[in-house]
């Protein structure tokens, strides 16, 4: 039951031409659950998108859903593959020092498929008093990142799809590519075909085949920092717990990184 203790929160974003995603919580939701806006929490003073708010704008936000840090968080969203921004909200709570915070298996779509029970009924929860303290292990600026591109001090996974990785198709508008020395493993490899994650042994062996070493530092990145925490997920499920994530991804990589820290098929096809 949803109470005090744990919260339940509805961290869906989908682009606005496609679907509203607090419209839908209106709607539809697990009852007791709480809308978590990934486009109000979050740094409205960057040019990038969903960048990590401050630490007393992560607090003031979750309080007033009433999150404590005591309160043992679960969050969800409605895509249609399973999870798609629900571990960017963990994440973000990770980030910001509180570990009892999990991704529900499946999404809100196989929990419909399972029969359990929703609400249209919007509940007002308690404010409560969070504090929170950014843990800066797991976020990777622009500058660690261009500094890892010669010190090789993590590795490097990308979690987009290969086109964009490889740079051979447009990333929302923005010419794709990646960061030297980058791995791709795109975000859906984790996902099972009905949306839930993979096993422990398949996700430890997806990540064997590319090379990566969980015994060793990581960073994910993507395209503004949201598919990334599928990588931390995933390696979290595997006891991995201190990945980081490149807050502004390919998106800042792009504007800021110069035209030799861009590796892309599409300029040397050229």
């Amino acid at each position: 039951r949803v109470g005090a203790g744990l919260r339940v929160l509805d961290a869906s974003w989908y682009p606005p031409k496609e679907r509203n995603a607090r419209q839908e919580f209106k709607e539809r939701h697990i009852p007791g659950a709480s809308f978590f806006d990934i486009e109000e929490c979050r740094d409205k003073s960057s040019p990038y998108d969903f960048m990590l708010p401050s630490e007393s704008h992560f607090a003031d936000y979750v309080g007033g859903l009433g999150v404590s840090n005591d309160t043992h968080v679960v969050v969800y969203d409605g895509d249609e593959v399973g999870t798609f921004y629900a571990p960017r909200a963990w994440w973000m709570f990770r980030a910001f020092g509180h570990k009892e915070v999990s991704v529900l298996n499946g999404g809100f779509k196989n929990w419909v498929k399972e029969g359990h029970p929703v609400t249209a009924e919007v509940t007002q929860p308690t404010p409560a008093v969070f504090k929170a303290r950014l843990n800066r292990a797991l976020v990777k600026s622009f500058e660690e990142m261009v500094q890892n591109v010669s010190s090789l001090k993590f590795q490097v996974v990308d979690s987009r799809p290969e086109g964009r990785f490889r740079g051979t198709e447009l990333d929302q508008g923005l010419e794709s590519g990646h960061i030297p020395g980058a791995v791709n493993i795109p975000f859906h490899s984790f996902l099972s075909e009905t949306g839930h994650e993979k096993s422990i042994e398949e996700i430890q062996e997806i990540f064997r085949e590319k090379k990566v070493d969980l015994s060793k530092p990581l960073t994910a990145t993507c395209r503004k920092g949201v598919t990334a925490c599928q990588i931390a997920l995933a390696a979290f499920l595997c006891g991995k717990r201190d990945v980081a994530v490149y807050d502004g991804s390919w998106s800042e990589w792009f504007h800021r990184a110069p035209p030799h820290y861009k590796v892309s098929e599409s300029k040397r096809s050229k």
